[in-house]
């Protein structure tokens, strides 16, 4: 996450950059040598827990930041899994959590980055198709070719 701060806002001399002014996670983003330079100081507020990433008191949102942790820890420990265990369960549970990884990843880039009422609902259009192709297309390749795990092995085989 990054702050942004006008130029101008910030006064003209005797700033310095403070890293960490106390153990919370609000820092200074500049600071005033003296007091009598500028008797403001600009802060960022860094979010890193669910309560405040989630918004007013929403427990979908909070489950949600929760649900994409769990499935980062699972892709983890699916990677020795698959390389050491694969076999269609690995395949198809492979094929699912990087679908759904995936999905809610670029769920974020258009949240952030697209707007306008038609157009995002035209890039959640585009991007429930595409993560369903890449589902579809990931189970065809495990039911109809080797699968993910003994692809990735056959690749880093030659």
């Amino acid at each position: 996450m990054a702050a942004l701060v006008r130029i101008s806002s910030l006064c003209h001399r005797g700033i310095s950059p403070v890293l960490f002014r106390s153990s919370t996670l609000i820092r200074p983003v500049a600071t005033q040598k003296h007091e009598r330079d500028c008797p403001y100081s600009i802060s960022a507020r860094i979010h890193a827990t669910p309560s405040y990433h989630a918004g007013s008191g929403s427990k979908a949102a909070a489950m949600h930041w929760t649900g994409e942790r769990i499935l980062s820890i699972a892709l983890l420990g699916l990677a020795p899994v698959a390389y050491f265990f694969p076999g269609p369960v690995v395949d198809y549970s492979l094929a699912a959590a990087l679908t759904l990884h995936g999905h809610w990843g670029f769920g974020q880039v258009v949240t952030d980055y697209v707007h306008g009422d038609s157009r995002i609902k035209m890039a959640n259009a585009g991007l429930f198709i595409l993560s369903t192709v890449t589902f579809a297309g990931l189970c065809y390749f495990n039911y109809h070719d080797v699968g993910i795990c003994k692809a990735v092995a056959l690749l880093w085989s030659k």
